[in-house]
């Protein structure tokens, strides 16, 4: 993994789920201890508090989410062709990323440029949900709410999401994981980043640029703002999939796959988890039929693969893509070793 352009520092962790097998290696810049940014798979931990409260009849996936959120909020938040979708969206289309509301990080705006460009110039700024939802207002949305066949992956979905956790349990998203999850699981080195001075996370990289946004990772903390470990990650992925955030038998219910985008793009979403796409040329005797887990942004990863009851966890630190194609061939390299 290390070997490929623009990857300066990896680790991978890959067990199986009886423990019996457990290999860990590291990289570059990276040791087995070293705590990275997991951007994105910060989703699944989200996940795995809607699905609790869900549980614990203190959250519905229908419920209108303008049945928590500020009439501020709420007014224009989704209009499409003079039509307001607003108070159409559900729980469920934010999690599932079928709200049809624009990403404001990688939507572009009028002057053809995205959050997510001038972000990756070194352009280091703050996004926190209400300027999140200022832009999205002013930009037009993908698709009404829930329309049929219809997803694209969005941020914003997840930073209005992460508000309703708030309102609900009336804490910051910080203390609901550290709760919920981080305490629950003992696990010591995993926090949500909202110290800007904080400089134990591992860099990341765009191309050979090394990326340092301190004021932005300290305002995304829903969608992608937890730093961990690769075996603290590993503990929360197993314990996940083993059913102890919401019954096995439910998380098969969150298997309902939309394509984010046709092949090759990497992975399927379904409610509050992703499907890594595997082609049928990768191991055409034997099929690989299912990995499902989490990517994230800076080339995080965490993965389950029920065929041969392996999982996999780490990060590339590399936003550009080559990091995530050389962390998914390495996955599937491994388990079609094993099928």
């Amino acid at each position: 993994m290390i070997n490929k352009k623009d990857v300066y520092s990896a680790v991978f962790c890959v067990e199986s789920g009886d423990g019996s097998f457990s290999w860990t290696g590291a990289a570059g810049e990276m040791q087995r201890d070293s705590q990275f940014m997991i951007a994105s798979v910060t989703k699944l931990y989200v996940t795995a508090v809607v699905m609790g409260l869900v549980e614990e009849g203190k959250l519905k996936l229908e419920d209108k989410i303008g049945k928590y959120l500020p009439n501020e909020y709420m007014q224009g938040l989704h209009v499409l062709k003079g039509v307001e979708y607003s108070n159409e969206i559900t729980v469920k289309h934010l999690i599932s990323n079928t709200s049809g509301l624009p990403d404001y990080f990688f939507h572009k705006e009028h002057n053809k440029k995205t959050s997510a460009s001038q972000l990756l110039t070194g352009q280091d700024e703050s996004w926190d949900v209400e300027k999140t939802i200022e832009t999205v207002k002013k930009l037009t949305p993908n698709f009404a709410p829930g329309k049929k066949g219809k997803a694209a992956y969005s941020d914003t979905n997840y930073q209005i999401l992460g508000k309703i956790i708030e309102i609900i349990i009336g804490k910051n998203i910080g203390e609901v994981f550290k709760d919920y999850i981080f305490d629950e699981l003992n696990l010591q080195k995993s926090y949500v980043y909202n110290d800007i001075s904080d400089t134990k996370p591992v860099p990341f990289y765009y191309k050979s640029q090394k990326l340092w946004l301190p004021n932005y990772m300290a305002s995304v903390s829903t969608e992608g703002g937890i730093v961990s470990t690769v075996d603290e990650l590993m503990i929360f992925l197993k314990e996940f999939f083993k059913g102890r955030f919401l019954p096995k038998e439910k998380i098969e219910g969150l298997k309902k796959w939309n394509l984010i985008l046709p092949p090759p793009s990497l992975f399927y979403y379904g409610i509050g988890l992703e499907k890594l796409f595997t082609p049928r040329i990768v191991s055409p005797f034997k099929p690989i039929t299912e990995v499902v887990g989490f990517w994230g942004q800076t080339g995080s990863f965490a993965w389950y693969n029920p065929e041969t009851d392996l999982y996999f966890t780490g990060t590339t630190n590399q936003i550009n893509g080559s990091g995530h194609a050389v962390a998914g061939s390495a996955i599937l390299r491994i388990i079609k070793s094993v099928l």
